[in-house]
């Protein structure tokens, strides 16, 4: 299928004042809210090892469809029908472009979800680049943003799934797009990832401790560089940011991403 791109023509106000930009980019995102911890269903190992799990991530449906089987949580799908069931969201997932095809995985999930719940599946929406996060490090991942495409509903909840969550930024870049269209997205699960990343929100703390120790100078340059400002930081990459020494690394190992 060709799914060729979609230009979003929503919002341009809104987007350009959280933006800061003169020229938009492909890629959405905004402020967080209360939003929830993202529901993991499972251990990572125990995902990444499971002999269906490469092929799954290739693009091999009936791969994705086995390890979804084997290790999609009943208990975690009782908590989302009891916290999200009222709101009759439709399921998104991310149709994340790996180097080796098109992850399977987010999608088997979204159907199995939908299949158990009585909920609405979107399989429309799909990723428009290759950014080959898995396997790279925290620097790669926020270089090369995702972007989407696709019809949104507006006034409709989503809830977003994927198969990994390690710093978040996949999972924003598709919240800000389906907000920039009009939806509303109340909350998100994936098969497995990171503990500490379930958070997605961070605390002011955490920005106020990044702003005292690179100062004005690095949040000025991240915002004309990519768009948004520390608001829209997952609070995995405001940690990372918060480790990183210097202002001068930061650039540095962000430009080398974009150029590898």
């Amino acid at each position: 299928m060709d799914f060729g791109f979609w230009i979003l023509d929503f919002g341009w106000q809104i987007r350009d004042e959280f933006r800061g930009m003169d020229e938009p980019n492909s890629y959405f995102r905004f402020p967080w809210e209360a939003f929830p911890d993202v529901w993991l269903h499972a251990d990572e190992h125990v995902v990444k090892t499971h002999v269906s799990y490469t092929a799954a991530k290739a693009g091999d449906l009936d791969s994705a469809l086995s390890l979804v089987k084997q290790w999609a949580s009943e208990g975690v799908v009782h908590q989302l029908a009891t916290e999200f069931d009222r709101h009759e969201p439709i399921l998104v997932s991310a149709h994340a472009v790996e180097k080796m095809g098109v992850n399977a995985i987010p999608q088997a999930l979204a159907d199995s979800l939908g299949q158990q719940l009585g909920w609405q599946v979107d399989s429309g929406i799909i990723q428009t680049n290759v950014v080959a996060h898995t396997g790279a490090d925290g620097f790669t991942r926020m270089a090369r943003q995702a972007e989407f495409s696709g019809d949104v509903v507006a006034g409709r909840n989503y809830l977003m799934v994927d198969d990994f969550v390690g710093q978040g930024e996949t999972l924003e870049n598709l919240r800000g797009m389906l907000i920039e269209a009009g939806g509303f997205v109340i909350g998100a699960t994936a098969l497995t990832g990171k503990p500490y990343s379930v958070k997605f929100t961070p605390d002011e703390e955490s920005l106020k401790q990044l702003r005292n120790k690179h100062g004005n100078e690095l949040e000025y340059w991240w915002t004309e560089r990519f768009g948004f400002g520390y608001e829209c930081l997952t609070s995995s990459e405001a940690r990372y940011l918060l480790r990183t020494p210097t202002v001068d690394r930061i650039r540095d190992r962000i430009a080398a991403a974009v150029e590898g």
